[in-house]
């Protein structure tokens, strides 16, 4: 059973990169434009998901908004990976007064929840798709740096890293080739973790008009168009956040999968 769920998990994922990476494959209809005299029918053959306000089929908006909450996805996990990575790794392997210094304000950064962190960076930046992913990805350094260090402590200490060290290896180039590494498979895990929660936080401002201006097809702002029909048009915020809820547990499914198997 927990071997469907996973593979029901990937075939979940790979779903949706399929739409954004081909939506004219499950779709032929124009995202942008649709036909007023069609507004607000229910899901049905001809419309899968129905149609909004405005007669645009709502299913071809989902497919296609997939590409701006997967890339804006992708980035807030590539900046937090990165940036979290890199200080976990310094932080870790000098173990001196930076190493104090990172982690304090990493317990700060912690202390902070991360959508209130992630509101604070886009005041900074602005509203837009890729200032709200690297808001997020700003928000998620303090986790990946906590995670990373833990690990490159305790590869530090063992005997390869002793014995490379011994050998006359040099400190950056031992960290390159043994440190960093071995000290990955729990950080990747926390990626793939990462990613769910990003489309989720990403939807979330999206909804609250910091993402995508209208009339992008972006998950939270579809969710948030259709609030105001709710009591008839239920679909309309339904089925965007089914498929919103569906791709972030996959996700987690993939992370804890990843991390079983790096364990």
């Amino acid at each position: 059973m927990k071997r469907i769920g996973l593979i029901v998990s990937w075939l979940a994922v790979a779903l949706v990169i399929a739409w954004a990476l081909l939506p004219g494959v499950f779709t032929s209809y124009d995202p942008l434009s649709g036909i007023p005299a069609q507004k607000l029918a229910p899901p049905s053959a001809e419309h899968l998901f129905g149609t909004d306000a405005v007669g645009r089929d709502l299913f071809a908006r989902v497919v296609h908004g997939s590409v701006h909450s997967l890339s804006g996805a992708v980035v807030a996990v590539a900046v937090g990976l990165v940036l979290g990575t890199l200080l976990g790794l310094i932080a870790g392997s000098t173990q001196h007064i930076f190493d104090a210094i990172v982690m304090r304000v990493v317990d700060v950064l912690l202390s902070v929840p991360g959508l209130l962190l992630a509101l604070t960076v886009i005041i900074l930046l602005g509203p837009g798709t890729v200032h709200v992913a690297i808001a997020v990805g700003i928000g998620s350094v303090a986790a990946f740096a906590r995670l990373s260090r833990s690990e490159v402590v305790r590869v530090r200490h063992t005997d390869y890293v002793e014995a490379a060290f011994g050998s006359g290896g040099r400190f950056l180039s031992v960290l390159w080739r043994h440190v960093l590494p071995n000290s990955l498979g729990p950080v990747v895990a926390l990626a793939a973790l990462q990613f769910g929660v990003a489309i989720l936080a990403i939807s979330t401002l999206g909804f609250l008009g910091y993402g995508a201006e209208p009339p992008t097809p972006e998950w939270g702002l579809l969710i948030s168009e259709g609030r105001n029909y709710l009591a008839t048009s239920w679909w309309l915020t339904s089925l965007p956040g089914i498929v919103v809820v569906t791709v972030v547990l996959a996700a987690s499914r993939i992370s804890r999968s990843i991390a079983k198997e790096g364990a």
